[in-house]
């Protein structure tokens, strides 16, 4: 019995149930997250484009409070979610279809040699479908919350930006999103790739395979925190 429960929480890397568990982990970490932080976004959206009358993070959200109530800081919530979401699934998912697909173009050992290339070539490709996921969602975030009237929620805003600019009013941005997410996305993974790496290889006192699933965690957890700050750097 013991054995079956272990089987079936197995998951062969490059298997398709790899896969989706890859793309599902990225809807986690990036729908929820970027929704949890939508009030300081709408002020921060709202300082860019009106700093006269948003002067700081205070200001913004005191004056937003006093126009549309506390729920006022949730505009925009359903089109982060709903985009972000879109975005992690391609992204996570897209990242691990293309480093095997490359690594195998390459070679079991090009690609080893050359990993940090690959993880950069992997997440540049994964990222410019990604953006293109988000992109609709993302205009939609914006005009709601830089557009004070223009829409209040996702169903009254995408329908009336379509038929003021047709489908092109959707996907305007993108550009500037490829030339934002892509270097934070290269950064992102291949950082957090050799920094595991680097883990296993001079901190932690036994190989990979001996460590326990906590330990792999925390491991994975820091390199994750350490790679946030280098793609931070990056994107700003």
């Amino acid at each position: 019995a013991a054995a079956a429960v272990a089987e079936g929480d197995s998951c062969e890397f490059g298997s398709q149930k790899y896969f989706v568990l890859c793309g599902f982990g990225g809807i986690l970490s990036c729908g929820t997250t970027h929704t949890a932080v939508v009030p300081l976004d709408l002020v921060k959206c709202r300082l860019q484009v009106d700093p006269a009358k948003y002067k700081s993070i205070f200001t913004g959200f005191s004056v937003t409070i006093k126009e549309d109530g506390v729920r006022g800081l949730a505009k925009g919530w359903a089109p982060t979610f709903i985009g972000y979401s879109m975005q992690g699934l391609c992204k996570f998912g897209f990242y691990e279809v293309f480093k095997i697909l490359y690594g195998d173009m390459l070679g079991e050992e090009n690609a080893y040699m050359w990993r940090t290339s690959l993880y950069l070539a992997a997440s540049a490709s994964a990222e410019f479908f990604a953006d293109i996921a988000l992109a609709p969602m993302e205009a939609c975030k914006v005009r709601i919350q830089t557009q004070p009237g223009y829409a209040n929620t996702l169903r009254e805003c995408a329908p009336k930006m379509y038929g003021e600019e047709g489908l092109w009013a959707f996907y305007k941005g993108v550009v500037p999103l490829w030339m934002r997410q892509i270097p934070y996305t290269m950064m992102k993974f291949a950082c957090f790739e050799r920094t595991v790496e680097l883990l296993y290889k001079y901190v932690v006192p036994k190989p990979r395979n001996e460590c326990s699933k906590a330990e792999q965690l925390v491991v994975t957890f820091v390199a994750g925190y350490i790679a946030g700050v280098f793609c931070a750097i990056v994107s700003h």
